[in-house]
């Protein structure tokens, strides 16, 4: 009997069960998590405060500029500032010179002009940028018609763009710029005339006209300038077909002289069979510029669809696009002709790149004074008219 009971009382003591502390459990969840909800949260405010700031931009800009005037249709500018065969678009004149800046970016009939030619100045610019990391234009005499084509280009095209956005204030202002413009054509003009003769001249073309190839350059340059103001001075006393010969006839001989040398460069390559880089860029810019004429001479399609290229797609804009991919063409031609051809040129030219560079200069001063003369008579010519 005490046997058995001490056996069960063993038993109960091994198979004692003692208590497991078990931690409480809570219901709301931990602090970390609080935080991360709590940012979440303020980065969504934030988000939509910000989407309320950016539904504000075009009211904000609404009160930033002046409200420009609504474009006009063309019976309601002066006949000066008439284009064939545009018959909207037009900006309304006599306003301040803000609006004009302004109109940069409005859409009117001179818009895509303008900003063609801007855009191109741009890229000459970059284009020059990169050229004088690797050029010498300080120090090397042979990198002065590069530097002087380049000017030329960036003139050009600075003052169309200045023309095209400034001309439709008043009579005097579209004269005036449009003069500038074409002094700028006439700088272009013998810019490129000099590098072609300096640069892509092969020896035996330059022995046919050495003596005389820069000077008449110049001169058809001046000519080329006096041509257009002249026959834009004289408007409507000019039958329109002698408008166009004062303005295209002096520039078509200006540039028959100044690209005979890259024609002939050409034509030596395709005879020879030649597979030079810079002949292939000098055919582009042959190419684009024949192109570009002829919808400077001729424009169109406005002329087949009067009143639906008022802003976009009429010749002129065209010709802006053409010419400036010719320039961009003709100055990546004329830099792999530096870098190759430098033994030919210098021995060809010898101090030549400097008195080309004078003559550059006595260029621009007649075309400049010419420019300035002419504007001299419209401006009495229009003060009689209003007297």
């Amino acid at each position: 009997m005490n046997t058995t009971v001490k056996q069960v009382g063993a038993a109960t003591r091994r198979t004692r069960v003692f208590p497991v502390q078990i931690p409480e459990c809570t219901c709301s969840p931990p602090r970390a998590a609080l935080a991360m909800a709590t940012v979440v949260m303020e980065q969504i405010g934030r988000l939509f405060i910000n989407a309320q700031q950016l539904r504000q931009i075009p009211r904000f800009l609404e009160t930033a500029f002046p409200t420009l005037p609504c474009t006009v249709k063309a019976a309601d500018v002066p006949w000066v500032f008439r284009e064939p065969h545009i018959l909207a678009g037009y900006r309304p004149p006599d306003q301040a010179w803000r609006y004009y800046l302004l109109t940069l970016f409005q859409r009117h009939n001179e818009t895509v002009n303008v900003w063609t030619h801007l855009l191109a100045a741009l890229a000459v610019l970059a284009k020059f940028r990169q050229l004088a990391e690797t050029v010498d234009f300080l120090r090397d005499p042979h990198a002065c018609p590069l530097l002087v084509v380049l000017l030329s280009a960036l003139a050009y095209l600075s003052f169309s763009a200045l023309a095209h956005l400034l001309c439709a204030r008043s009579e005097l202002s579209h004269y005036t710029f449009f003069f500038l413009d074409y002094v700028g054509v006439a700088l272009y003009q013998y810019g490129s005339a000099l590098a072609h003769f300096y640069y892509a001249v092969e020896e035996e073309w330059h022995a046919r006209v050495r003596g005389w190839f820069l000077p008449t350059a110049a001169l058809l340059a001046w000519l080329s300038c006096a041509g257009c103001c002249c026959g834009k001075a004289a408007g409507r006393r000019l039958p329109r077909a002698a408008h166009k010969l004062l303005q295209v006839a002096p520039s078509g001989l200006a540039y028959c002289l100044d690209v005979s040398p890259v024609l002939h460069r050409i034509h030596a390559c395709r005879l020879s069979g030649c597979s030079d880089p810079a002949v292939r860029y000098h055919r582009w810019q042959v190419l684009l510029f024949l192109a570009g004429a002829h919808f400077f001479a001729w424009p169109h399609p406005e002329r087949w669809l009067p009143g639906r290229c008022d802003f976009l797609g009429h010749g002129h804009q065209v010709f802006h696009v053409l010419l400036a991919l010719c320039t961009l063409a003709q100055i990546e031609a004329l830099r792999l002709d530096y870098g190759a051809r430098r033994p030919l040129y210098q021995r060809l030219h010898g101090d030549l790149a400097h008195d080309g560079a004078a003559l550059f200069v006595f260029t621009a001063c007649c075309s400049a004074l010419t420019a300035f003369y002419v504007r001299q008579r419209v401006r009495t010519l229009l003060r009689s008219k209003e007297e």
